[in-house]
């Protein structure tokens, strides 16, 4: 054994950490993510190749995406 086993509560303590980070990262994540979304919304309301019609609901549809 050359790593230390952990036993039950350093495994649930370094699971909690993680999830903590994860916790605080989400906004910036979720930021990101958002604005990602709406650029695609953007690109898509300007093809003219599928109709107004289907370009303006998959747009929607790609906003409706956001967290």
């Amino acid at each position: 054994m050359s790593e230390p086993e952990l036993n039950i509560w350093e495994r649930a303590l370094g699971w909690r950490k993680r999830q903590m980070i994860q916790r605080q990262l989400d906004p910036i994540s979720n930021k990101i993510r958002n604005d990602a979304l709406e650029e695609v919304a953007k690109e898509i309301e300007k093809m003219t190749a599928f109709g107004i019609d289907t370009t303006a609901s998959f747009a929607v549809y790609v906003r409706n995406m956001k967290k």
